[in-house]
């Protein structure tokens, strides 16, 4: 078998999914009908929670954490009883600035030596088409909190690599850093935080 025909199976294997109504489409697409009902596992290879700060009042910077894991269990006939946890790796966290990477892992900010991760477990979902508020306790640096998310359902249906089913979503918040104790530098450095999340889950 040649190195090519290799590389090419897996898209050999999606052409079904590639070609309907003789368009080409994603594997993914945003029909609820599409959702199996289950318990799905964060797919951390494609899933990253960005956040953005204000620096000074000069710019906005931003950056993310990786590889987070958690789950979600949902079923679409009942998407209000769906539930979703989160760990994120807070030792992962990623800017352009190998300083500034370790500055933010001090205890100056989020103190990893001592509050490695972080996680967030929903308490409410209130769904209306393809959007849902998700009500839940954020725990960061030992201090837990509610806060919502503002939640899109993106795509579901089965990834041609894996053959696993899997649903994406895109959410976002706004939360102040000083709820959680964050207090280092405020207001030079922004007291307001914006949250940017984009998540897979495959079962």
């Amino acid at each position: 078998m040649t190195k090519a025909l290799f590389l090419a199976l897996p898209l050999l294997a999606a052409a079904p999914l590639l070609a309907q109504n003789g368009a080409p489409q994603t594997p993914g697409q945003a029909d609820p009908a599409r959702v199996a009902a289950g318990t799905y596992a964060i797919d951390n290879n494609h899933a990253q929670i960005g956040w953005t700060i204000n620096h000074f009042g000069f710019n906005d910077y931003f950056g993310i954490f990786g590889q987070p894991t958690g789950s979600l269990t949902i079923d679409p006939a009942k998407p209000n009883e769906a539930k979703v946890n989160v760990t994120i790796p807070i030792a992962n966290i990623a800017t352009s600035s190998e300083g500034l990477t370790k500055h933010l892992m001090s205890a100056d900010f989020f103190n990893v030596a001592q509050f490695p991760t972080a996680s967030f477990q929903s308490t409410k979902v209130d769904a209306s088409g393809t959007k849902a508020k998700i009500t839940g306790n954020l725990t960061l640096l030992g201090v837990t909190r509610p806060v919502t998310l503002d939640a899109e359902f993106k795509g579901a249906g089965k990834n041609p690599m894996t053959q696993k089913d899997t649903i994406g979503f895109h959410a976002t918040t706004s939360l102040k850093r000083s709820d959680w104790g964050m207090t280092k530098f405020v207001p030079f450095v922004g007291d307001d935080v914006k949250i940017d999340i984009s998540v897979a889950f495959e079962k």
